[in-house]
């Protein structure tokens, strides 16, 4: 039988990224599956077990990845941590530093005491806009038909002719028609790649949030309020009590107690 060395099993021992890949494959989880379950980026997950640091976000969310990780194989969460903040580079860590400490640019409105306003959702007003327009024009075509079939009456064969015709027409337009269309749509699903956040403070507590291109919605320590942010999924989210903080993205609640250990929570954010 052949014994390992003790510096080879120090070595392993050491490595929080080999402990949590070889947990990984004992329990015979894919990485896309792992990052489903935790909502984390597969690319994120992987950059934790081959301890490549630079591929991570800031030290505070890589480090609470790497927490929530460790719970999710079953392994010790404070030694995964412990073993994470002794690799961790110290230039990252002074990187991290310098970025928490860049003033607060809340992309939204923070709103108090609003129990006594009225708040207003601007994609709904753009909604009733957009319907109002369209009874408009469906009025004054039913009204311009009403005009034409009372002074000249029209059979049916007649009316299914023209709408055939019409028909034809359109199916007979070339390519760059086509193309157009097409470009239309793609224009209109680019508005997809942005999502809105609502954080709702009942007191005091600090949160960051950080979106996909590396925008700082909101850091540190908040007052109690609303805060409505607009930024690029996913989204980096670190909350230091829970209990104060409710979150929304796209009017949608947010459970944080399922992301929280001792009324902290860090992790990433999809819709």
């Amino acid at each position: 039988m052949i014994t390992p060395s003790s510096n080879t099993q120090s070595n392993a021992q050491g490595s929080f990224g080999a402990t949590l890949q070889q947990a990984r494959k004992t329990k015979q989880v894919s990485l896309e599956e792992a990052a489903a379950e935790l909502f984390i980026l597969k690319r994120h997950l992987e950059a934790l077990e081959s301890e490549n640091f630079a591929e991570l976000p800031q030290a505070a969310f890589a480090r609470g990845f790497a927490i929530n990780y460790a719970k999710y194989l079953g392994l010790d969460s404070a030694k995964i941590a412990s073993s994470f903040d002794a690799a961790y580079p110290s230039e990252l860590k002074a990187k991290s530093v310098n970025n928490t400490d860049t003033p607060l640019q809340p992309m939204g409105t923070l709103q108090r005491d609003t129990h006594n306003r009225i708040r207003f959702n601007p994609l709904l007003i753009i909604g009733v806009i957009g319907l109002i327009i369209l009874a408009v024009f469906l009025f004054r075509m039913v009204s311009n038909a009403s005009k034409e079939n009372s002074q000249e009456p029209v059979s049916t064969v007649e009316d299914v002719s023209a709408i055939e015709q019409a028909q034809g027409a359109a199916i007979s337009n070339d390519a760059s028609d086509i193309g157009a269309s097409g470009s239309a749509l793609n224009l209109g699903a680019a508005s997809a790649d942005t999502a809105f956040l609502n954080v709702k403070l009942t007191d005091d507590a600090v949160v960051s949030i950080t979106d996909a291109s590396g925008n700082s919605l909101i850091s540190g320590s908040q007052t109690a309020g609303d805060y409505d942010l607009t930024g690029v999924p996913p989204f980096s989210v670190q909350i230091d009590n829970i209990d104060n903080v409710s979150l929304m993205l796209n009017q949608e609640t947010v459970a944080l107690d399922t992301y929280a250990t001792d009324k902290q929570a860090t992790f990433e954010l999809v819709p």
